[in-house]
C-alpha cells in the first residue's frame, strides 16, 4: 500500500509540475538582479565563475570543463549561477529578455557579436565595457568591448535580469 500511495504522488507531482511548466511556455523568464542584494554581488558571482572555467578550452557544442561554445557557457552560468534558464544557443539567447542600447549595459546583460554569416558569438556583461565568453582561441576569457575586433562585430545587446 505505501508503493502505491508514494507512486501516486510521485505522478501527480510530475503533473503538476508538467503542468506549471506548459503554462509558462511562451513567457519571458526574467530574474531579478536583487536575489543577490546587489549589482556588486551579482560581479562578485560572474567573476567566481570565471575563476572556476578560465582558459577551459573552446568546443562547438561543449558544455562541459572538456570544452564548451560561448552559448554553452552562458547558458550554463545564467542556470547555475543566476538560477535562470536560458535557452541554450546565441541565436535564441538573443530573442530573449529586452534590446537595450549598448550604452545602458550593466553586470549581467547579454552582448552579441556578428562573427560569420549567420553566425552569433555571445557573452555576458561584466563592467567598464568588459565581458565574459568564450574564445575560439583563448577559452573561457574575459575581453574588452573596446577591442577593435568586438567594435567591428557589435550586433546588439539585450538584458534579461531586471532590477
Amino acid at each position: 500500500m505505501r508503493f502505491l500511495i508514494s507512486n501516486l504522488k510521485s505522478i501527480a507531482l510530475i503533473f503538476v509540475v508538467a503542468l506549471l511548466t506548459a503554462c509558462s511556455g511562451g513567457q519571458k523568464k526574467t530574474a531579478s538582479i536583487s536575489l543577490f542584494g546587489s549589482e556588486a554581488l551579482l560581479k562578485q558571482a560572474l567573476y567566481g565563475h570565471y575563476r572556476e572555467w578560465a582558459s577551459i578550452p573552446y568546443q562547438y557544442g561543449g558544455l562541459s570543463k572538456s570544452g564548451i561554445d560561448c552559448s554553452g557557457f552562458v547558458y550554463l552560468t545564467f542556470a547555475q549561477k543566476l538560477g535562470v534558464h536560458l535557452p541554450r544557443t546565441s541565436d535564441r539567447q538573443a530573442q530573449t529578455g529586452q534590446p537595450i542600447p549598448q550604452q545602458q549595459l550593466r553586470t549581467g546583460d547579454l552582448v552579441f557579436f556578428n562573427t560569420g554569416p549567420q553566425q552569433h558569438h555571445v557573452g555576458i556583461y561584466i563592467e567598464q565595457r568588459r565581458f565574459l565568453h568564450v574564445s575560439t582561441i583563448k577559452g573561457v576569457a574575459i575581453s574588452s568591448m573596446d577591442n577593435q575586433y568586438w567594435i567591428d562585430r557589435y550586433w546588439k545587446s539585450v538584458r534579461v535580469l531586471s532590477s
